[in-house]
Order: C-alpha cells, then sequence, then structure tokens
C-alpha cells in the first residue's frame, strides 16, 4: 500500500485535541468511547487525537459483510490521513493491537510508533475457547449471560471479588444493554481473521506493549509475544485485568503518554541534529 493507494473510511470517528497524531483502535465489542473514553483528554492535551469506531460500534453503521484485518487497517490509516494526518502513532487495546500491528505493516512510511495493550498476534486455543463461547451466546441471544461471563474474565479476580452481589449484578445488566450490534462481526474476526505473526519481524516502529498482567481473557502469554516478536519492543505491565480503562486509567494513561512523549522527543533530537549536519 502507498499513500496514493488509500481508501476514502467509512468509519465515523471521534477527533480531539491538538500536536503529533494518536491513532487509535479499540478492542471487540468496544467503541472509542467504551474503551477510550476515561483517557481521551489525557491523550488529547499532547496529540491530535483520532479516534475511529470499528463498523456496528459507536459512530459506524454495521458491516453487511465480514470483516478482514487487511481491510480494517486501511481504514483506520484512511480515516486518520482524511483527518490531516500524514503521520501518527497507533494505539492498540485488544483486537486493536493486530489492527494496528497489520496498518503498520502495511503503512510503514505513514505510522511512527506503535502502543499495544492487552493485545495478541493470534488467538491461541483458551481465547478462542472463550471467543467461540463469546459468539455462540451472541447468536443464541443470551446478552445476560454473555455479559456475566465477561464479567468474570474481563475484569480482574480482585476487582470481582469487591463488588458485592447487587453491585455485580448491575453490572452484568449493564454489559448485556451496551453490546455493540457488530460484536459478532468482530469476534469473527478474532476468530478466523487475526494472525500478524508473520509481520511482527518487520515492524521498525518504536513500540510499547503494555501487558494487563491479570488478564484472563487475552492472557499474559499473548503480550509477552508480541514484545518478543517485535525487535526492540519495549515491555511494560499493569496489574489490571482485561479493562485497564475501568480498573487503572491514570495509570495505562501515564504510560502510553510518557512512551510516546519519549519517542517523539527523540525524533525531535534526530530532526535537529541532521539540521545542523546539513546546514
Amino acid at each position: 500500500m502507498t499513500k496514493e493507494t488509500l481508501p476514502v473510511s467509512g468509519l465515523g470517528r471521534v477527533v480531539l485535541g491538538d500536536g503529533p497524531g494518536l491513532l487509535l483502535a479499540h478492542g471487540a465489542g468496544g467503541g472509542i468511547d467504551a474503551n477510550y473514553g476515561a483517557i481521551m483528554d489525557v491523550l488529547a492535551a499532547e496529540h491530535t487525537v483520532v479516534g475511529p469506531d470499528f463498523p456496528g460500534s459507536g459512530r459506524t453503521p454495521r458491516s453487511g459483510a465480514p470483516l478482514t484485518l487487511d481491510w480494517l487497517a486501511d481504514e483506520l490509516v484512511g480515516a486518520a490521513v482524511e483527518e490531516g494526518l500524514e503521520t501518527f502513532a497507533v494505539s492498540g487495546f485488544s483486537l486493536g493491537a493486530p489492527v494496528a500491528v497489520r496498518a503498520a505493516a502495511r503503512h510503514p512510511d505513514r505510522v511512527t510508533a506503535l502502543v499495544l495493550t492487552a493485545g495478541f498476534a493470534y488467538p491461541n486455543p483458551r481465547f478462542l475457547l472463550a471467543a467461540r463461547l463469546w459468539r455462540d451466546m451472541l447468536r443464541r441471544g443470551a446478552l445476560e449471560e454473555l455479559a456475566g461471563l465477561l464479567s468474570l474474565i474481563g475484569l480482574s479476580a480482585p476487582v470481582v471479588d469487591a463488588l458485592d452481589e447487587d453491585e455485580l449484578a448491575a453490572a452484568v445488566t449493564t454489559g448485556a444493554a451496551t453490546v455493540p450490534p457488530g460484536t459478532p462481526e468482530h469476534v469473527d474476526l478474532i476468530i478466523s481473521g487475526v494472525d500478524v505473526r508473520g509481520d511482527l519481524p518487520g515492524l521498525a516502529v518504536p513500540t510499547l506493549v503494555i501487558s494487563t498482567a491479570l488478564d484472563q481473557l487475552v492472557t499474559p502469554p499473548h503480550h509477552r509475544q508480541l514484545a518478543d516478536g517485535i525487535p526492540g519492543a519495549h515491555y511494560a505491565e499493569i496489574a489490571t485485568g482485561h479493562l485497564p480503562f475501568l480498573e487503572r486509567p491514570d495509570e495505562w494513561a501515564a504510560l502510553i503518554c510518557g512512551f510516546l512523549r519519549r519517542q517523539e522527543s527523540s525524533t525531535a533530537a534526530t530532526a535537529s541534529i541532521s539540521t545542523s549536519w546539513s546546514a
């Protein structure tokens, strides 16, 4: 892919802030507001943030066709370019992590850095089992049952254990009522369309992998596989389950912003040196 062949993106999006570009890629069954809303103001204080919603979530209508990783990566990059960003970092959460990896692999002239949180290169058998249960409950319309399962494996055990019965019941009810209509396509993509292991060795951008260390859905071995597969990747941990925006949003935002700040400072210093030599 080149800068001239990007599609016109059909993804609805939020655009906030000013500064270096930052493109967001959210998780399956989520959305930009759901997954990044808790830290959006912090990110936008230092960056021009473009947050597209995947088909069937947030601001984007449901797709009439199955999703593919290449198509989704190109749509996200296209959305950022349409908002005036020639180059940008990409922050990917959960399913958004392999989408971000594929975006960097297909558009190396656009993507300047990656931050991959609670991500995976491909789903191992344990994760596939959870995703198939997720898909089957969606097909049956068993949304309360699904919300109960995701409460158990999406939140960390210490957080769930600290809830009383009424609080846990309320969390399940809220979860069942807020499932985006496009979630079946998101989950189908996980099951049948995600494997970026071949992309990892060729990535040449600064990368931070953030492991949600108490994650029972996308477990830490997935995070470590990303970090080990990407040359020079940095690795950090948060003591949280799969949903850092609910459990530790301030810590999550600090890791993202701190890493990007260091990369942007390094890039600026390199450009200054190059200018002085050329002068």
